[in-house]
């Protein structure tokens, strides 16, 4: 039997090439299905099989694929260019390793030039159409190259859904900048953000936020350019915050969303290479945050914040997140400051800077407005002012048990919102109780520094009770408290006018350094009876004329000291006695009656 033989030609636009192929009968059985191409008048068969020999070895990084020549002439102008400029008498290696989309992609361009049936989806299509242009398997050079076919998928398929479009773009993301330049992107972006607008206002599945979590799959710089492209098409800063809370739960589900942190690592860390992923991440999310200041929710924002520090973002980032929440305080909860003041595992405190900027900033803007208003903001506070005045001493409360609170720390916090903002200190004193028991080594001076930021005359009748009978405070706070509750009773009403307290706060200083001097007094009295006891004791064995002489020098020193206690009245000028007023006259509380006090 005569061998049949196989017609092979390579195509050039200056000469061709003809070679007949001997194949024998078994070989040409066993043969892959051919394809049928049409080139000009001619119709040409290539057959590939496997018991021809290869003639070029292509290396695609680690990836080694042995093909022959005429194969990949035939459809990639890339191939024809290389062999003709080659200067090597026979070219057997080619080296790919640039082209987009790595050896999986190659071997599907490979098996479109062998006529291979293969599968495109959306996943493989930008990187079949990004190696299409890369191996100039164009229309141009061969009618129905892959460039035609890819293009037509994308047309007809992957770009006529949202979800499609997205992948599309996702895939784009390791073949930039060649997918920018066929214009990948720019199409699935315009696809993308219109899509996404429709379904924003108009959703056709549940749940309404379904595109949200498509987007969410995107790099951020993808995902910020949908976003700038879905602001220009009109959509309102409440769609795009929702699009970036999506976003950024799904991408730092453990810092923002789980709250776990996963915390096998310190964040004390000097490793600058710790976390870098999640700061860089952090960092253009929040760069993408809407201008409108309301369009998040704060626990959402204190959420944020808190895996800023942790992470440690820029400064430029947190101080962002800072005035976000400054601007909405007035609706943060004691919880959305706890957020931010702990670090994941709840053991210890963060650094207490971002909460003091947070409510000075909040302050300060009250401040402004208040002047800007025509107000007296000493006088009048807002009621927003009022509320975070309630919630600063409640969360006061809640941290003060921990160790790495200082007093200093403790005072600013405390001293941040001014005295007039709080109606009553009930609250603040709750807050100096639970420091006072949580740091019980403190001494009386410290103690009267903590104490310091609470006004006595502010707190209510219970309060004020609890006070008297509290001793973990410094006396000075005992004397306010049970002083103002005698002057209110004396008078008859419940409250005082502020000229009122202000004099009985000043009468009251000047009666605290007289109390100390009595219990110094009283002090060094005890301190001699023991001595005195100890000297009857010696003298046990001595005369009774000895003991009559004893006691009697004995009863002499009291007499004198009582003498000297009698003269250091601390009443004796600074009051007047009251007793002959009339019920029915109005008391001035400012001057207490006169009243000795006992060193007993």
């Amino acid at each position: 039997m005569d061998t049949p033989l196989i017609w092979r030609s390579l195509l050039s636009s200056d000469k061709g090439l003809q070679t007949w192929l001997p194949l024998s009968e078994a070989t040409a059985d066993s043969l892959l299905p051919w394809r049928e191409l049409t080139n000009g008048t001619s119709t040409l068969f290539l057959i590939f099989s496997q018991d021809i020999p290869t003639d070029v070895v292509v290396v695609v990084c680690e990836a080694r694929f042995s093909l022959h020549v005429f194969m990949l002439v035939a459809k990639s102008n890339y191939f024809r260019k290389l062999i003709l400029e080659s200067k090597e008498p026979v070219l057997t290696k080619i080296d790919l390793s640039g082209i987009p989309g790595g050896p999986q992609i190659f071997e599907k361009a490979a098996k479109f030039c062998y006529g291979v049936n293969f599968e495109i989806t959306v996943h493989n299509v930008a990187a079949l159409r990004c190696a299409a242009e890369y191996l100039q398997m164009t229309d141009l050079y061969c009618d129905n190259n892959l460039a035609g076919r890819t293009e037509d998928f994308l047309a007809q398929v992957a770009l006529s859904s949202l979800s499609g479009a997205i992948v599309v773009l996702k895939s784009c993301e390791d073949l930039l900048p060649l997918a920018e330049d066929v214009k990948i992107v720019q199409r699935c972006v315009d696809v993308v953000s219109l899509k996404a607008c429709n379904e924003a206002n108009f959703p056709s599945r549940t749940p309404p936020n379904w595109w949200a979590e498509e987007l969410s799959i995107l790099d951020i710089e993808f995902f910020g350019i949908i976003l700038s492209r879905m602001k220009k098409r009109g959509s309102n800063a409440l769609t795009l915050a929702s699009a970036l809370i999506t976003y950024t739960e799904r991408n730092l589900r453990d810092l923002v969303r789980d709250h776990s942190g996963k915390c096998t690592k310190s964040s004390d860390s000097d490793d600058p290479g710790l976390y870098a992923r999640e700061r860089e991440l952090l960092q253009s999310i929040v760069s993408h945050l809407p201008s409108e200041k309301a369009a998040f929710p704060i626990n959402f924002l204190c959420c944020l914040l808190r895996t800023a520090i942790f992470v440690r973002a820029s400064n430029s980032c947190k101080n962002e997140l800072e005035k976000r929440i400054s601007v909405m305080l007035e609706h943060v909860t004691v919880d959305d400051l706890l957020v931010m003041s702990f670090t994941y595992d709840g053991e210890r405190l963060f650094d207490l800077d971002s909460v003091r900027k947070i409510i000075s900033g909040f302050v300060e803007k009250e401040k402004s407005m208040g002047v800007f208003g025509g107000g007296d903001f000493k006088e009048s506070y807002p009621v927003a002012m009022h509320k975070v005045a309630k919630t600063v001493d409640s969360y006061l409360g809640e941290i003060a048990t921990y160790p790495e609170l200082t007093i200093s720390k403790f005072n600013g916090i405390a001293l941040l919102v001014p005295k007039g903002a709080r109606k009553f200190d009930d609250d603040l004193y709750r807050a100096i109780d639970i420091f006072l028991k949580a740091h019980p080594n403190l001494d009386e001076i410290e103690r009267e520094k903590v104490c310091s930021v609470m006004d006595p005359l502010k707190l209510t009748y219970e309060a004020r009770l609890h006070a008297s009978q509290n001793k973990r405070l410094p006396v000075q706070i005992v004397l306010h408290a049970l002083y103002y509750d005698q002057l209110k009773l004396r008078s008859g009403v419940d409250d005082q006018p502020a000229a009122a307290a202000a004099a009985t706060r000043s009468q009251l200083q000047s009666d605290v350094s007289l109390v100390r001097e009595n219990e110094a007094l009283r002090s060094e009295l005890v301190k001699m009876k023991l001595y005195v006891s100890d000297m009857q004791k010696n003298q046990g064995s001595s005369t009774k004329g000895a003991s009559t002489t004893s006691g009697s020098r004995k009863h002499s020193f009291f007499s004198s000291m009582s003498k000297t206690l009698g003269k250091l009245n601390p009443f004796k000028h600074g009051s007047k006695d009251t007793f002959h007023i009339d019920n029915n006259i109005g008391v001035d509380v400012t001057k207490p009656r006169r009243r000795r006090f006992s060193i007993s």
